[in-house]
């Protein structure tokens, strides 16, 4: 169905329905609308687990399944989870806030702080299949499952696991979520067009839409996928990640740090930046994440080489899931070498001089897609870029 959905341009953007969104400036959201949460777990793991959790864990079992492992219990200590979130439990922090207000401590949940805290995510994934590797949540705003992901290779790489489950989940559609991101004036308020308002590189953008969701790959060494006749989507070929050092919130206007970020992975993948086929975009919607990304792209590649890359934003058709962004974009970009079909940029009409690029705009473009980069640039400067390479 997600696949589906990006390859048809269908956005799933709407007015938000967890909460009165009313009072707020922004009232559009990326909601999962068709989870039922009972179906998947019972009722004291739904009193036990924020909904950034389920997402995870849901994420997880899929991916799981899709695998086809089957792990023996001598093979659970080579088995890890690298799987983070932005934020973590909103939900839960907003809820025990009230209760804390207006009944006081005594009535506080014990498992208040244990639903709360991001590294809660990996840890129950890890205990739902038995996996006693390297385990750990990483937190680090947009960047957060590129980096899981990412981490997650090294972890192979350097022969500390055969098998790591990887990215990251999101919930923060939120009172809080929602009108702390108004605030800062970085949500899109195209409230009367919901499924216009996600327009990445587009001139008309006026920033993003908040989605929510789990992205969850598994990571395996490939003589070990090889050997037990596994479905393999990709090779995960290279990784960079920066630092910005420069602002809380904004991209530097040059796009250095995410210039570096690209050129890394290319490089660790050994490849030339002429062999990149596809670039799934951070893409975000907002002025200065677009413009600075797209100057990034050119500045890694070559502008040459750069203007005959496709780029496209899936965040027009998901909102951005913040730091299960980049585990719902992997899953894109290994689809889309498994396929040989690009996504599209939806909402894009009217080009901004600024973002000169291919954004494969409005529908999606059969191609074949060997090599692909997906970036994620998150709020602190962090740059993440994986490199999907066709086996």
């Amino acid at each position: 169905m997600f696949w589906r959905g990006l390859v048809n341009g269908e956005s799933g953007i709407d007015t938000i329905t967890h909460f009165d969104p009313a009072p707020f400036a922004s009232k559009i959201a990326g909601q999962v609308r068709d989870l039922v949460h009972e179906d998947h777990f019972h009722v004291k793991e739904l009193r036990r687990t924020d909904p950034f959790v389920r997402f995870g864990i849901v994420a997880a079992r899929r991916a799981m399944e899709d695998s086809g492992l089957q792990l023996k219990e001598e093979e659970a200590e080579r088995a890890g989870v690298l799987v983070g979130s932005g934020i973590g439990g909103l939900n839960i922090m907003e809820e025990s806030s009230r209760i804390l207000l207006e009944r006081g401590p005594r009535r506080l949940s014990p498992f208040c702080i244990p639903q709360m805290i991001c590294n809660m995510l990996p840890g129950m994934i890890a205990i739902e299949f038995g996996l006693r590797g390297p385990n750990f949540a990483i937190v680090s705003a947009c960047t957060t499952a590129t980096h899981s992901i990412g981490e997650a290779l090294r972890v192979i790489q350097h022969n500390e696991a055969d098998v790591v489950v990887a990215g990251g989940a999101e919930a923060a559609i939120t009172k809080l979520g929602v009108g702390g991101f108004a605030a800062m004036k970085a949500l899109s308020t195209r409230n009367d067009d919901p499924k216009g308002a996600s327009r990445p590189f587009d001139l008309d953008r006026d920033g993003f839409v908040i989605g929510e969701g789990g992205g969850v790959v598994v990571l395996e060494e490939f003589e070990s996928a090889r050997k037990r006749g596994a479905k393999i989507y990709c090779e995960v070929a290279g990784y960079g990640r920066t630092g910005d050092a420069y602002h809380m919130t904004a991209p530097p206007a040059d796009g250095a740090g995410a210039t570096r970020g690209m050129k890394l992975a290319v490089a660790d993948a050994g490849l030339n930046p002429a062999d990149v086929d596809y670039i799934n975009a951070h893409g975000t919607s907002t002025t200065l994440n677009d413009s600075s990304e797209t100057l990034a792209i050119k500045q890694a590649l070559g502008e040459d080489v750069a203007k005959k890359i496709a780029v496209s934003s899936t965040k027009s058709m998901t909102g951005h899931l913040l730091g299960a962004a980049g585990g719902i974009e992997a899953v894109a970009c290994a689809l889309a070498i498994r396929d040989g079909v690009v996504p599209p940029t939806i909402n894009y009409t009217t080009p901004d001089p600024a973002c000169d690029l291919d954004y494969v705009p409005n529908e999606a473009r059969e191609m074949p897609v060997k090599t692909c980069l997906s970036n994620s640039l998150g709020f602190g400067g962090h740059n993440a870029t994986l490199c999907f390479k066709a086996i």
